[in-house]
């Protein structure tokens, strides 16, 4: 369950995304984000990875920040 009042931003880092709550990983991966356990990709910010893959990181912000007010 995430923490009370936490926002993910694009500037975050995969890694710490994931250990805020590791729920966030099916939106990570419905976008093609297959490599989650990589070493690399857990370095790269929210914003990095959305680039890599085409994905309008505005979107996504908003699909994982209302996963997570839904997790309260």
């Amino acid at each position: 369950m995430a923490a009370p009042a936490t926002t993910i931003t694009k500037d975050m880092l995969i890694g710490e995304i994931l250990d805020i709550d590791m729920g966030i990983a099916q939106y990570l991966l419905e976008i093609g984000m297959h490599c989650l356990g990589c070493p690399a990709s857990r370095g790269e910010s929210l914003e990095e990875a959305c680039e890599v893959h085409d994905v309008d990181v505005n979107e996504l912000l908003e699909k994982i920040n209302d996963y997570l007010a839904s997790e309260k």
